[in-house]
């Protein structure tokens, strides 16, 4: 049987690197694309390039470029194209809305017209975010039925491009389904997530290396996955024989006042002593709860997250601890 070609858009990313893993596990070959400035941020795939030298491959590219993005997808010919690339940290997005705009919504209308051009039987992988939802007129928690009304660039051009896909579907037929995914974590998170800077801070403090932690909004409500399960989420809706949209969650919502909390617990640390909330650090448009109904995606895919909350804090404070950051960089204004 040939092995079944993917192409990873946003290879680099926590996500991107467990689906490599999980594919190249699958006998799949895998095309990872990365922008030139993500050059410097490829510790999560180090291992794959030796323990699959004739089954991974990295190109650059961004998906903006339209000509460029055909090109690459036309030498590659993937059978399954994943679209994980995108501008993420809501914060940042009301900073440079343009570039959010054009990376999340038209960056995805590029790789859909290559399909519907060049490639109708390639199967398209849309990664949609909870955010869309923002502060929808109905009560959590939100499942593929409730109205979206986001809250900041980010979501209103991640709900753009979920919509194109729909209509991408629809309308000419092709296999591109999307997943709804709520905050998922792990050792892996970017710096500029508030997980990864709460986790990273606590490793800091306890070594000496890091006084304060600067947060901004405590109270804000989220349903806090595990990422290596949302990506085995993912995998199944490719596989399934229709095209959807699925959410993904764990259906429980735990405020960042609870993440800090046990994450400081877990060091042996009275967080009181060392977090300080500044009204700078918090949003334009906050959105106070997210929290998913994945029934829907139980029911179709078999899927349901296992991992629970304090585990999943635990997962990523041991690894930091291991892990210390020495580099005091300031991420303070990036909080998601």
């Amino acid at each position: 049987m040939e092995k079944k070609t993917a192409l990873i858009v946003g290879i680099t990313g926590q996500d991107g690197s467990y689906l490599a893993d999980l594919l190249l596990s699958k006998g799949y070959k895998v095309h990872g694309m990365l922008r030139r400035t993500s050059s410097f941020h490829t510790w999560r795939l180090e291992d794959l390039h030796a323990k699959y030298p004739e089954h991974f491959f990295m190109h650059y590219g961004d998906i903006t470029d339209a000509p460029a993005t055909f090109d690459l997808c036309d030498r590659v010919q993937p059978d399954e194209l994943y679209n994980l690339a995108a501008m993420s940290q809501v914060r940042i997005s009301f900073e440079i809305p343009k570039y959010t705009i054009e990376t999340n919504t038209i960056g995805v209308l590029n790789l859909l017209e290559w399909i519907r051009q060049r490639s109708p039987k390639t199967k398209f992988y849309q990664a949609s975010s909870s955010e869309m939802f923002g502060v929808p007129e109905v009560d959590p928690p939100f499942n593929e039925k409730t109205p979206m009304r986001p809250q900041s660039p980010y979501g209103i051009s991640k709900l753009a491009a979920f919509h194109l896909t729909k209509m991408y579907a629809q309308g000419y037929g092709l296999f591109a389904t999307t997943g709804i995914l709520f905050n998922h974590e792990s050792p892996r998170r970017g710096e500029n997530f508030v997980s990864k800077k709460i986790t990273q801070g606590v490793a800091r403090i306890k070594a000496g290396l890091q006084q304060k932690l600067h947060l901004g909004n405590l109270e804000a409500k989220r349903d806090w996955g595990w990422a290596p399960e949302f990506v085995e989420a993912i995998y199944r809706m490719v596989q399934h024989t229709e095209p959807g949209v699925f959410v993904v969650a764990t259906q429980e919502t735990h405020t960042v006042r609870e993440f800090v909390q046990e994450a400081f617990s877990l060091a042996g640390l009275d967080w009181e002593k060392y977090v300080t909330v500044d009204e700078k650090y918090k949003r334009p448009r906050e959105v106070p709860v997210l929290l998913g109904d994945a029934s829907g995606t139980e029911e179709i895919l078999g899927w349901k997250a296992q991992m629970k909350f304090k585990d999943i804090v635990k997962a990523m404070v041991e690894y930091d601890m291991e892990n210390i950051p020495v580099q005091n960089v300031n991420f303070d204004h990036y909080h998601r």
